[in-house]
């Protein structure tokens, strides 16, 4: 990617997390970020104008809200509402209000507070969220699991002893299906349903008892699991069969912080890691298997990333721009654009990605 489509915006606050709003009607772009490490923490609405109306259009701040503890994910459920994860244990339900296209703000519609805290009564750390629809899920370092619903002011379930070790990532599978990640290593499937509160799969990401630090599924395969690990690997996981991973890739030099496909090209993905660097994955120069299915009498194109062999095909990796000397702690991608939160106080917009 040539360096005249990547817009680096100085916001004197470290980023732990960005997200794209999902897209509307207009075609300027809105974003939200998150810091941390300061003593109040701030939730920001961003406005990207078109890349194609103005290339030195940098993005305008449209709203901010001030946020207890750091902020540690967010994930919005729809267009205008998103939860925000907190160092502090608690988890918030937001929602941007835009007045005209440069101005707006950022409302409170639920908070739940104290879902993660130790034995010793002190807060812990919520590491992670995913959304379905209205639920919501939240895991944290005391190794709970909470489902929430966007319109309940109470938890719908918790699962105080998920895990003995810290928890670190979670995404749904399906709805009242989710599997979480540990710090070392372990995954576990749970099913929201079940009247019990043990995980229906457990399995390890690798033999080394390598961190899990994030996860993401496919756009259309769901059961297609793609982790980073704290050692910079990539594993990728067939669910159908989990009991080996189909790929294990040693990619960046620093644990993996966030993993997204694009989610109308999945064979596009993008990755950053602590060590600085942001790199897209592009597949679709691999050669792709088929299988026979027989429901439908024909040959199917399968998932490159599922082939057994399919780190020995040529996978295309780019970096979207120079490493950096301090962690790139978050990513998201929309349908032209990438965007990068980065721990040197700045956040990196991506135009023409693909």
């Amino acid at each position: 990617m040539t360096m005249d489509k990547v817009h680096g915006t100085f916001v004197s606050e470290k980023i732990n997390k960005v997200k794209w709003k999902p897209e509307s009607l207009c075609d300027a772009g809105y974003f939200v970020t998150g810091s941390w490490d300061n003593e109040t923490n701030q939730v920001t609405l961003w406005l990207y104008p078109p890349y194609e109306e103005d290339p030195d259009l940098y993005p305008y701040q449209v709203a901010t809200y001030s946020h207890p503890g750091d902020v540690t994910e967010m994930a919005f459920i729809n267009t205008d509402t998103f939860v925000v994860a907190s160092s502090h244990g608690s988890v918030r339900l937001l929602k941007t209000r835009i007045d005209d296209v440069k101005t707006g703000k950022i409302v409170d519609l639920l908070k739940w507070d104290k879902l993660h805290y130790f034995t010793y009564g002190g807060p812990s750390p919520c590491t992670s969220v995913a959304c379905f629809e209205d639920d919501i899920v939240s895991v944290g370092e005391d190794g709970r699991l909470n489902l929430l619903n966007a319109r309940r002011p109470t938890p719908v379930h918790k699962i105080d002893e998920a895990d003995s070790c810290s928890l670190r990532c979670v995404c749904f599978l399906k709805h009242n299906q989710v599997l979480t990640g540990n710090f070392r290593g372990q995954m576990k499937v749970w099913d929201l349903k079940s009247p019990s509160d043990k995980p229906s799969t457990t399995f390890m990401l690798s033999g080394d008892q390598i961190g899990a630090m994030c996860v993401t599924h496919h756009p259309t395969q769901r059961h297609m699991l793609l982790v980073g690990g704290e050692n910079g690997s990539l594993t990728v996981w067939d669910l159908r069969h989990n009991n080996y991973p189909v790929t294990l890739l040693s990619a960046h030099s620093g644990s993996v912080s966030e993993l997204k496909f694009h989610p109308d090209r999945p064979e596009h993905l993008l990755s950053c890691s602590t060590g600085g660097e942001v790199w897209h994955w592009d597949t679709t120069s691999m050669s792709r298997g088929t299988r026979f299915s027989a429901s439908s009498g024909s040959s199917i194109e399968e998932n490159p990333w599922l082939q057994s062999d399919a780190a020995k095909h040529r996978f295309e990796v780019f970096s979207l721009m120079p490493t950096l000397h301090k962690p790139i702690n978050s990513l998201d991608i929309n349908r032209t654009r990438a965007i990068c939160g980065c721990d040197n106080e700045a956040f990196y917009v991506f135009n023409d990605v693909l």
